[in-house]
């Protein structure tokens, strides 16, 4: 069994230590004995739709995402829609998360489009939320660093990841954090959010594999030191305003 995996734009949209989130994922396949190859997809690369069973898609600045988000109006963006269609399945953070999204408007330039796949939009804010973050999702807590001044409403299509505890979520409006829709996951934790929450890496890889190769279960991973580190996380949240 092999898992594979496309990387979005690291050399553009790969900050506030993002890569760690691939990192995990190749390191969990390999501790159960699944073969893992990721590949770089970039602004100027032919994308293929066939090959990829997990999109991942980082954050970065707002120039960034305007070469990104021209690059996702081509032909790669088609190639990412129909490898959507076809089961792929998508983790994508902060910036990631905006682009497959509808749009990204700037407070002071025209609209980015986004890719559509994930039903919600967003717009910049005068507030920028940063800080630690814990939220309540249905498999688990989930705890990581946000750092953003997108303010992110879903759309029916969309339901949230999770319930915010400790932060601001999406907007620091209506209580939500991150986006669920399908087998797609958007949401605003850096720091990274993989290795401290563990729960969300193996449902990702879950879907990814499924793709090729049916239904199955993985093998569960000793998560005592992924357990210790999210406690910690929580603690550190709950000490700081």
């Amino acid at each position: 069994m092999d898992l594979r995996i496309a990387h979005l734009y690291p050399d553009l949209m790969s900050i506030y230590g993002d890569r760690g989130n691939v990192i995990a994922l190749e390191q969990r396949a390999r501790w159960r004995g699944i073969a893992v190859e990721t590949r770089a997809y970039t602004a100027g690369d032919a994308f293929d739709a066939d090959w990829p069973d997990l999109w991942f898609f980082g954050g970065g600045q707002d120039q960034g995402q305007d070469v990104v988000g021209a690059d996702l109006q081509g032909p790669n963006g088609g190639a990412v829609r129909r490898s959507i269609a076809g089961g792929a399945a998508a983790l994508t953070i902060c910036g990631g998360y905006q682009l497959f999204g509808h749009e990204y408007v700037p407070e002071s330039a025209p609209a980015i489009p986004g890719l559509g796949v994930i039903d919600v939009t967003t717009r910049a804010g005068k507030t920028r939320f940063v800080g630690n973050l814990v939220a309540d999702a249905e498999g688990g807590t989930l705890v990581g660093f946000e750092n953003h001044s997108g303010y992110t409403y879903l759309g029916a299509k969309a339901k949230p990841l999770a319930r915010v505890r400790i932060g601001h979520g999406n907007n620091g409006e209506d209580g939500t954090e991150g986006a669920i829709q399908g087998h797609l996951i958007g949401c605003y934790v850096h720091g990274s959010l993989l290795p401290k929450n563990s729960w969300l890496a193996d449902l990702l890889t879950t879907w990814a594999l499924e793709r090729r190769h049916g239904h199955l279960a993985l093998t569960p991973l000793d998560d005592a030191v992924e357990t210790r580190a999210r406690d910690a996380a929580i603690e550190v949240a709950k000490a700081r305003p």
